[in-house]
């Protein structure tokens, strides 16, 4: 038998972990015994047979077998020859014979040492795959189980008792869900009119409507079983937050009183407007004076906890912002009350939103007084180091005066439900939301209130400053998202704006570009934040670092993206450089060659220039290569890029000529295909109040601490089509190379900008 056909001699080599791959943490042991019962020596996975030629073995038939000698290569070898495998796994004779010249050995074992790297990384692959398969195996196992369950025990909404199946149709059954909404919409009528002249809200002994039946999202559904039936709510994203989560399943029908909500939503406003009071004890001034810094005792002091003591591990993130926003009160409150424009408004920080019930209705048709609904959504911090958060909470809206209103959120507690495993409790959302008063000049006044509670222990420790600061997900960074935005759609809608280098573009064509570039956006950010937006499987390689997230799904029919494996790869660092500076150099079109591999190495040239604010890097751009010959077919790169005090954005992807062509004319850009990359650049955290803010709301001071620290964050995203063949097999070199491109785009920006 010769060697090249011993299947010991090829399993022993795959056992190595630290030099020839990444297959050894999870190999076989029934494998290690036969090794071990075939005399093989536990050696490094480089270890190759010495004289075992084919004619060694003619000679061993005749007279009695000798034992095999082995080879292990020297740490010089294995390193020259991972380096050339990288660039080509599969090498012809010549190559052999210069790597063999070169490390001397002989060309036999240069050609057996890449045929073990092949099979390894073959088994790799396939035990990966195998994982996520049997994954999503176990799950939806698990997802029928429980349906069989609940069809097995329905039950009655109304007693409670056993479901009696009755031969009611269609026709009926309509009419029952149009009676149910009348009667729910009269309902919450009653109950404003009660709270406007009672001065609390109707109880539930006014009318025989027991707490099960008021939710809307529950009508006709199966029962208490943990499956009721949930009807679409127009203009939702998604139909409840079950989608939000893995795991256990937690259905809508809970078990609050639909008047404990009701004055959940009251107490909660009570306390944002005490919190929001220019003079309240509860806010202290930083030591330079700027931002307002939560007094945790004073707070405790005043307000009862109205969703229950804060659970063990977590901690208080509080903040304050006041500022001008071009928009009035009405319009804010309108985009606020609406899941989906309140996710347009604030796209970096909201992934998902959606209404699942309406608890109260406004009294006067065409305002949003006196509204209450359940609502739940993801927020999102533009760091892979970050994780999502997710929430389901009450939001109330309430006018105060004339031009003067409030909106309050509040987290429904979950744990009152009793459940075992509840999804949301790495996160509760206090009394959270604003005061807004009308101003002269369509301006509004607005006083930001963030309150939450959070496990620490899942941030990365690089990001928990950010969030201390309220750069994160605090009042700053919602009134500064919401200030550009209202100035974006301000400068969007004027009669007088142009657009610079127009080639041909119609104000259809403009509408149509922005689309595109929006779309561009939320799918850079549902990239790097790995929201539920889309279905991504994280895949754990062993070359990569921890602090790099890779991700992988396959795009089979969606026409906004290419067909094919999509491998996104985001990474969060810190540079030692201002955030200012970094942004102007990344927006610098004569410096693009430094970084970006789609510059063909030359400097880019802007064709067309859509302005999104006063300040010059708020726009949407259209950039060419400088370097394209008349033979290239051409090819154009989207970016959109945006400043303001809470961070900065740079987000592109290449597209193709005919594509852009129709929908500078006009045409739908639904259909043009994007896979965009970018860059997030984020505070530090230790910026703006002369130190940092600890997670109790305490003010540290730090050494040399300044309006602006000598550092930032830099948020490095790319999403690559690896493959586009949606059944095609993900390779390990096609996540190293993802890799590399992060780590030499880092370095080179790096290197570039400190120069400058």
């Amino acid at each position: 038998m010769s060697v090249d056909k011993d299947p010991s001699f090829f399993i022993k080599n795959a056992m190595d972990a630290g030099e020839m791959g990444l297959i050894g943490e999870q190999f076989d042991p029934s494998v290690v015994g036969r090794i071990r019962e075939e005399e093989f020596e536990s050696r490094s996975g480089s270890d190759n047979v010495e004289g075992a030629s084919g004619d060694d073995q003619e000679a061993n038939e005749d007279g009695p077998p000798r034992k095999k000698k082995y080879h292990r290569h020297t740490p010089h070898q294995i390193q020259e020859l991972e380096s050339f495998f990288k660039e080509c796994p599969h090498p012809d004779e010549k190559q052999r014979s210069e790597l063999s010249r070169r490390l001397g050995l002989e060309s036999k074992q240069i050609k057996f040492w890449f045929q073990n790297r092949r099979t390894q990384m073959k088994t790799q692959m396939e035990r990966h795959e195998n994982i996520i398969l049997r994954q999503e195996h176990d799950k939806l196992r698990a997802e029928n189980e429980m349906l069989k369950d609940a069809m097995k025990n329905p039950t009655c909404n109304n007693c409670g008792g056993p479901a009696v199946p009755g031969s009611v149709s269609n026709y009926e059954l309509q009419q029952l869900r149009i009676e149910n909404a009348r009667l729910k919409d009269e309902l919450g009528r009653i109950c404003i009119l009660a709270n406007k002249f009672l001065g609390r809200p109707l109880t539930s002994s006014a009318g025989p409507i027991s707490p099960q039946g008021v939710n809307s999202s529950l009508e006709l559904g199966v029962g208490r079983n943990g499956f009721g039936g949930v009807a679409n709510i127009p203009g939702s994203m998604m139909q409840t937050s079950l989608e939000f989560v893995e795991g256990p399943v937690m259905s809508l029908t809970m078990p609050h009183d639909r008047n404990m909500l009701i004055d959940l939503a009251l107490t909660a406003m009570d306390e944002l407007i005490k919190m929001a009071e220019a003079d309240s004890p509860i806010w202290i001034k930083s030591l330079d004076g700027g931002r307002d810094v939560f007094n945790q005792e004073e707070y405790m002091r005043t307000f009862s906890p109205c969703i229950g003591m804060k659970p063990n591990g977590f901690v208080t993130e509080a903040s304050r912002e006041t500022g001008m926003v071009i928009i009035n009160s009405s319009a804010l409150v309108e985009t606020m009350m609406d899941a989906n424009r309140w996710a347009e408004m604030f796209p970096c920080m909201i992934a998902r939103s959606a209404t699942t019930d309406v608890l109260l209705s406004p009294s006067v048709t065409g305002t949003k007084n006196g509204a209450l609904q359940v609502m739940v959504a993801e927020f999102q911090v533009l760091s892979p180091l970050v994780p999502i958060r997710q929430a389901k909470f009450l939001r109330f809206c309430k006018q105060h005066i004339e031009g003067v209103w409030a909106v309050v959120d509040v987290s429904i507690d979950t744990n009152r439900e009793g459940l075992s495993a509840d999804p949301f409790q790495t996160y509760r959302r206090l009394p959270s939301g604003f005061v807004v008063q009308d101003v002269p000049n369509n301006y509004s006044k607005v006083t930001w209130i963030e309150h939450a509670e959070y496990d620490e222990s899942i941030v990365h420790h690089l990001c928990r400053p950010l969030l201390s600061s309220g750069m994160g997900f605090g009042a700053p960074k919602w009134v500064a998202t919401l200030q550009r935005q209202c100035e974006c759609l301000a400068v969007l809608m004027s009669s007088t704006m142009t657009v610079q280098h127009q080639s041909g573009i119609s104000p259809i064509g403009r509408k149509s570009m922005l689309k595109l570039a929006q779309r561009m956006t939320y799918n850079f950010c549902s990239g790097v934040c790995a929201s539920s937006v889309r279905k991504w499987d994280k895949l754990c390689v062993g070359n990569v670092g921890e602090d790099v997230r890779v991700l992988t799904r396959k795009n089979v029919n969606d026409p906004g993206e290419p067909p094919g494996v999509v491998l996104c790869a985001a990474t969060t660092v810190w540079l030692p450089m201002t955030r200012q500076r970094l942004f102007d150099f990344m927006r610098d079109e004569r410096m693009r060659s430094e970084w970006d591999i789609l510059s063909n190495g030359g400097p880019l040239q802007e064709m067309v220039h859509i302005a999104k604010g006063q300040a010059p890097g708020n726009c949407v751009s259209l950039l060419r290569a400088g370097a394209m010959n008349a033979n290239d077919s051409g090819m154009l790169i989207l970016q959109e890029t945006w400043n303001d005090s809470s961070g900065s954005f740079v987000v592109y992807a290449p597209v193709d000529v005919p594509s852009m062509s129709m929908v500078m004319n006009g045409g739908d850009s639904t259909c043009v295909a994007l896979l965009p990359s970018g860059f997030a650049i984020l505070p530090d955290g230790y910026f703006g109040h002369g130190g940092l803010i600890n997670s109790n709301g305490t003010m540290v001071k730090t050494e040399g601490s300044s309006n602006e620290s000598g550092g930032c964050l830099l948020t490095v995203g790319f999403q690559i089509l690896v493959n586009s063949l949606p059944t095609a097999k993900l390779t390990v070199e096609s996540v190293e190379t993802v890799n590399n491109l992060i780590s030499c785009t880092i370095q080179k920006i790096k290197a570039a900008v400190l120069e400058t």
